[in-house]
């Protein structure tokens, strides 16, 4: 039987995006939705994102990443895996959580599309004023 494997949980979200983010002992394999980073994520400014917390603590090289991650757009699903991998970290080491929160990885990102109002063409726009 192989040795028991430890596994640390955390859900991340970010605009319409939720991240469940699994970390384990490992040598830095990050794999979001079965596909590694570079292949899941388009552009290298999200694979960095999202691997952010872990090169925070100096820890990318010592674990493993596995996302499955739904909504949203690319941006969003990276800032959730961001988030869900601080708040794993953090379960596994509270020490982490001071390096974690100055850097800002343990705060849920608020900023998300605001809704289109009634009787208006967008969120903020207004159909042109005539006086008469």
């Amino acid at each position: 039987m192989p040795a028991e494997t430890v596994v640390f949980l955390g859900t991340g979200r970010r605009k319409t995006s939720t991240a469940r983010v699994r970390l384990t002992a490992g040598t830095g394999k990050f794999v979001a939705n079965g596909r590694p980073f570079d292949s899941y994520f388009s552009h290298e400014n999200f694979i960095k994102q999202a691997s952010q917390p872990l090169t925070t603590v100096q820890l990318a090289d010592k674990f493993d990443v596995a996302a499955n991650v739904s909504g949203g757009g690319t941006a969003g699903q990276a800032g959730a895996v961001a988030h869900g991998i601080a708040r794993a970290l953090q379960k596994m080491n509270a020490e982490l959580r001071a390096p974690l929160k100055k850097a800002g990885h343990l705060r849920r990102d608020p900023r998300a599309k605001e809704r289109k109002k009634p009787g208006q063409p967008g969120a903020r726009r207004r159909f042109q004023f005539s006086k008469r």
